[in-house]
């Protein structure tokens, strides 16, 4: 009797910002491990996802989105993005399901047409418009691009989700599990604290204060007995305006985004936290190769 074949490899994800490929992330795993918000270029980092099945283990990469980069931290999201597009056995083109191929991607296409990996359209956010619109959308975009498959999905009720993961599948080499059984990323509790408390600062501040926020883990200790965590942390900002803003009058803001990221990061690692957040101007971090390094952007 012949072995079964056991299948493995690395799926990148990429696209425009605020297309839902973390949104897509989440909903493939069925854990939220990757932030989201309804504002652009949320997602900084290039985050990697684990599913693992009975026959398979799947390596989604959850990208920047690619935009036209003004600072130097944007340039490094988009070359992160661009550079996930080599080195992995499939690539998922993300677009939604109402946006005709414009100028951006086209030039993302343009970026795909050096990848030697299948490279799948996935149309998300198919909940908001008919099917019969779908088409010419379809037939748009393969006109511009030899895709393995279409699969038109919804991130966010998971309509198409099961569909699409068994497309990657088929297309997976033989493989080794790179990563235990019960792992769903391969980040660092610290790092997922870090942008949980990011997260809050997106979604209950406006205009350009959520940009510029970067946060820093300044200690993370458990308790022994495990039934503690204290984490401190600073959430630098580039003028004294943002800082104003990130505190809140009496320190109401700031007493929200900790209470919101708390009870976020209780949850997800299963036990009570203390946390402590400060503020800290650092000017033109964005723009600052030193700093930049130092919150964790390379």
């Amino acid at each position: 009797m012949s072995e079964s074949i056991f299948q493995s490899g690395f799926v990148s994800i990429i696209g425009r910002p605020n297309v839902g490929k973390s949104t897509l992330l989440n909903r493939i795993l069925g854990e939220k491990i990757v932030i989201t918000s309804d504002k652009p270029q949320t997602t900084r980092n290039r985050i990697q996802g684990i599913l693992t099945l009975p026959d398979a283990q799947i390596i989604f990469i959850d990208t920047p989105g690619i935009h036209a980069p003004r600072s130097m931290l944007n340039k490094l999201m988009v070359e992160t993005a661009l550079a996930s597009i080599k080195g992995v056995d499939a690539v998922l083109f993300l677009v939604e399901s109402s946006v005709a191929a414009g100028e951006r991607e086209r030039q993302i296409l343009e970026a795909l047409a050096g990848a030697e990996s299948p490279v799948f359209l996935v149309i998300n956010k198919i909940d908001l418009v008919s099917r019969e619109a779908l088409l010419p959308l379809i037939a748009g975009y393969s006109e511009l691009f030899p895709f393995k498959e279409v699969i038109p999905l919804s991130a966010a009720t998971g309509d198409g989700v099961e569909r699409l993961v068994q497309a990657v599948q088929r297309v997976l080499p033989s493989g080794p599990r790179y990563f235990p059984d019960d792992i769903l990323s391969d980040v660092p509790e610290r790092f997922i604290a870090a942008e949980i408390i990011r997260e809050k600062v997106f979604r209950l501040t406006r205009d350009e204060v959520p940009y510029s926020v970067a946060v820093v883990i300044d200690s993370f200790k458990e308790r022994e007995d495990g039934n503690l965590i204290s984490i401190s942390a600073t959430i630098n900002v580039e003028r004294d305006s943002q800082k104003g803003i990130i505190i809140g009058r009496k320190g109401e803001m700031l007493k929200k985004v900790g209470m919101q990221a708390r009870r976020e990061i209780e949850q997800l690692m299963g036990t009570k936290v203390f946390l402590e957040l400060f503020v800290r101007v650092s000017r033109q971090w964005s723009e600052n190769p030193r700093m930049l390094k130092e919150f964790g952007y390379e």
